[in-house]
């Protein structure tokens, strides 16, 4: 039996114990300390961090939903809509509620014309927004394909059909350039706009009085402020402010001279303007060929963009703002009453026409439109007429400085000011342009060829009936502007004012003997657009204008034979009645050949129309 030894240590109890005792105690100081800190914390955040803490968490449970507001309609001089918003539906679906979203989407397709974009387009919404979220797929469904839909709604759950407001345009693509358009927001547009002011939009103006007046016809987002759980979904409305709907518009557009304008040029490429000199109003506003506005809101796929951009006739270039074109003979008026007005012609004295004009020491001949000349003419035959070589030496003799001068005043050479975006300014020719365009000098022949409207000259269709409308008004006119008047959402509002334009009085016996010039163009016995006298109620005071875009042959045959796109542009310009004019208008027909038989028959046309629609 082993015998367990001794080995002399005696356990010391009281060590042991006052070693537990300090640990304890260490143990209870750092709980302490512990329950201290954490007693602070919690003080800190319910004395100090309340309101923050609190406003957190009523932030996770209340959100705030910005409510699009109702975009202001628009309405021509007798009421009319041009711009409106209707009810149309666009197709959605929930992603969280669709047992096989794939077999969804093809059947969708089959019946349906969802295509890559729009497919594309919606895995992209999807993937920003949560499983309950509903995502848009197809917008503004016509009625057969609501129908369509509805009669296979019970094998599609999770899609629905949701009712909204869209942008209409009734009229088409007869005001297509005049009124504009809307289209989806991209980033160009985010760039420029307030993105708290449109956080529940989805459409802004682009185009036209769309884009020109988006500050009154977008109107006020609002609200509503709602309580969602958790994961976001919406439980219950607490509080709504409804949005604030834009401003509309009264335009002073005609609609129906709209339509009398379209069907007078016939399926030609050209533009119309007509205005009132009293007051600036643009009466008509026209660009052909157009395109249908609603097509950008619904969304146009890149194809279909892509083939209005590269389409011959340029459907989306506004010509009647933005076209630039020589003015030809229409600008012999002018250049007849600067003349008057630096006493350089006495409108009895009579000039020679021999069919071509030279000036002194040179070889080359300017030549008259006619062959031979018009024999012995004064500047009432000389406007009725429209003699080249009577105005070659008119030019010569004024000279560039003064013909450029006197011209600037009727607004050649510079933007009108009209409120339709994207506005070209033109070619006023002067020595000053010619310098800082080339640093070259100004020759004496470049004077001789601008006084017939060509050379270096370039007018758009509303500086020309702009520049009608103050001789028209004697000098004392308006700028151009399409709008009368604005409202808000109960019927309150107020008329625009007129601005008025730099303003200049044109001797009264200096006025007489243009305006009985081209009243002679269009009823006089030689005036060359005396075809259109007959049908016309009133008297008319006018002008043709043909701006040659290449030398032009003289035989006829051979100007049939030339490609129709160098033909050359036809122009008239007028105001009408002669002796109190209420009306100045400026027509331009791409490829009309001549003013006299393309654009001054479109010119009656319109003129009868209006004559038609203010005695009504």
């Amino acid at each position: 039996m082993a015998v367990r030894m001794f080995d002399g240590a005696i356990p010391n109890r009281r060590i042991e114990l006052e070693t537990v005792r300090r640990r304890l105690l260490l143990t209870a100081f750092l709980a302490l300390i512990a329950l201290l800190v954490l007693a602070l914390r919690y003080a800190w955040l319910q004395l100090v961090e309340e309101e923050a803490h609190r406003a957190r968490a009523e932030n996770n449970r209340l959100r705030f939903q910005p409510l699009p507001p109702p975009r202001g309609l628009i309405y021509d001089r007798r009421g009319r809509l041009l711009a409106d918003n209707t009810l149309a539906y666009r197709l959605e679906i929930i992603p969280e509620r669709v047992p096989d979203l794939e077999r969804t989407l093809a059947e969708l397709r089959s019946f349906l014309p969802i295509g890559e974009e729009e497919i594309e387009r919606f895995r992209h919404e999807r993937a920003l927004r949560r499983a309950f979220q509903s995502v848009p797929i197809l917008f503004r469904l016509s009625e057969e394909e609501v129908a369509a839909f509805a009669v296979r709604r019970h094998r599609l759950p999770g899609v629905e059909l949701v009712p909204y407001l869209t942008r209409n345009y009734p009229y088409g693509a007869t005001l297509s350039h005049a009124v504009g358009y809307v289209g989806r927001i991209d980033e160009r547009d985010l760039e420029r706009l307030d993105r708290r002011r449109y956080i529940a939009s989805t459409h802004v103006g682009k185009a036209g009085l769309e884009r020109h007046y988006e500050d009154w016809l977008h109107g006020e987002t609002g609200y509503e402020r709602v309580e969602v759980n958790a994961v976001g979904r919406i439980l219950r409305v607490l509080e709504r402010r409804p949005a604030v709907p834009g401003r509309s518009l009264v335009l002073s557009l005609d609609a129906a001279l709209q339509e009398a304008a379209v069907a007078a040029f016939a399926g030609a490429r050209g533009a119309a303007i007509a205005l009132d000199p009293r007051s600036g109003e643009v009466l008509l506003l026209l660009s052909l060929p157009g395109y249908d506005p609603n097509d950008f809101v619904r969304g146009m796929r890149v194809g279909e963009y892509r083939r209005l951009l590269e389409h011959p006739d340029r459907p989306l270039y506004n010509r009647a703002v933005q076209g630039l074109y020589e003015p030809g003979s229409t600008i012999k008026p002018f250049l007849a009453l600067a003349a008057l007005a630096h006493g350089m012609r006495d409108p009895s004295r009579r000039y020679l026409s021999t069919g071509e004009f030279r000036l002194p020491g040179q070889s080359q001949g300017y030549r008259d439109w006619r062959k031979g000349g018009h024999g012995w003419v004064d500047m009432n035959d000389a406007i009725a007429e429209s003699v080249n070589s009577y105005f070659y030496a008119l030019a010569s003799d004024l000279g560039i400085d003064r013909m450029s001068d006197y011209l600037g005043r009727f607004g050649f050479g510079q933007p009108t000011g009209i409120d339709v975006p994207g506005e070209s300014a033109g070619v006023l020719p002067s020595r000053a342009w010619k310098r800082e365009r080339s640093r070259e000098p100004w020759y004496p022949g470049e004077t001789v060829i601008a006084g017939i409207g060509q050379g270096y000259w370039q007018v758009t269709p509303i500086q020309l009936a702009h520049a009608t409308a103050l001789l028209a008004a004697r000098g004392q006119g308006f700028r151009p502007h399409l709008v009368r008047s604005h409202r808000d959402a109960f019927g309150r509002g107020e008329r625009v004012a007129a601005e008025p334009w730099p303003s200049w009085d044109i001797d009264e016996n200096d006025w007489r003997v243009v305006a009985e010039g081209m009243v002679a163009v269009v009823h006089g016995p030689r005036g060359t657009a005396r075809a259109i006298a007959a049908e016309l109620p009133f008297r008319v005071a006018g002008k043709t204008g043909t701006a040659q875009r290449v030398r032009s042959p003289r035989r006829e045959e051979e100007r049939r034979d030339m490609p129709e796109r160098l033909r050359h542009n036809a122009l008239f310009v007028a105001f009408a009645p002669a002796e109190r004019p209420e009306i100045a208008l400026a027509v331009l027909v791409e490829a009309g050949e001549s003013g006299a038989r393309a654009a001054a028959p479109v010119a009656r046309e319109i003129l009868r129309a209006w004559w038609d629609l203010r005695e009504r």
